[in-house]
C-alpha cells in the first residue's frame, strides 16, 4: 500500500526509507527524490517560500500519479511526501521513494512521479523575496520533462 502524505512537518528521509524496506526481503531497490528550497531563483534572492494545495484534490492526483507509475513498473511500494506551508532555503519539500525488486523501474519510476508532479498535481508556490511576494509560474521544462512520459513505458 502505497503512503502519500500533505504536510507542514519536515520529514526524516531515514525513516521514511526505513519504514518502506522494514521487514521486507524481495526488495533490491529504492530509488528516492528528495527536493529542496533554494535560496536563489532565476537570479533573485529568495528569503522563503509558502506553498499552497488545494486540500482533497491534491491526494487524488497524487493518488492516481502513484497508480499510474504502478501500472507502468512494477513497484513494490511508494512513499511520496509533499509539503505545505512557508520553507525557509534548506528545507525538505518532497520526498518520492520508489522500492522495487529491480534498480531500473525504481529509477524510472521515481522520475516519472517527479516530473508528473511537477505539472499535474494542485500545488501553487509563492516566493518571498527582497522586493516582496510573488506567485511562481510553471517552467517550460517541467512541461517537457512530462511530456517525455507519455510516449516512454
Amino acid at each position: 500500500m502505497p503512503t502519500i502524505r500533505i504536510q507542514t512537518e519536515a520529514f526524516d528521509l531515514g525513516v521514511e526509507i526505513g519504514a518502506i524496506s522494514q521487514g521486507r526481503t524481495d526488495i533490491g531497490a529504492i530509488a528516492s527524490f528528495v527536493g529542496l528550497a533554494r535560496d536563489m531563483n532565476e537570479g533573485n534572492g529568495i528569503q522563503a517560500m509558502v506553498l499552497e494545495h488545494y486540500p482533497g484534490m491534491t491526494e487524488k492526483v497524487l493518488a492516481g500519479l502513484v497508480d499510474e507509475a504502478r501500472s507502468r513498473w512494477a513497484l513494490l511500494d511508494v512513499t511520496l511526501i509533499h509539503r505545505v506551508g512557508r520553507l525557509l532555503p534548506g528545507d525538505s519539500i518532497v520526498l518520492v521513494a520508489v522500492a522495487s525488486s529491480h534498480r531500473g523501474e525504481a529509477f524510472s519510476a521515481c522520475e516519472f512521479i517527479m516530473d508528473y508532479l511537477k505539472t499535474q498535481a494542485p500545488f501553487w508556490k509563492k516566493e518571498e523575496t527582497e522586493e516582496g511576494a510573488c506567485w511562481v509560474d510553471a517552467r517550460a521544462s517541467d512541461d517537457a520533462a512530462a511530456t517525455r512520459w507519455a510516449t516512454r513505458s
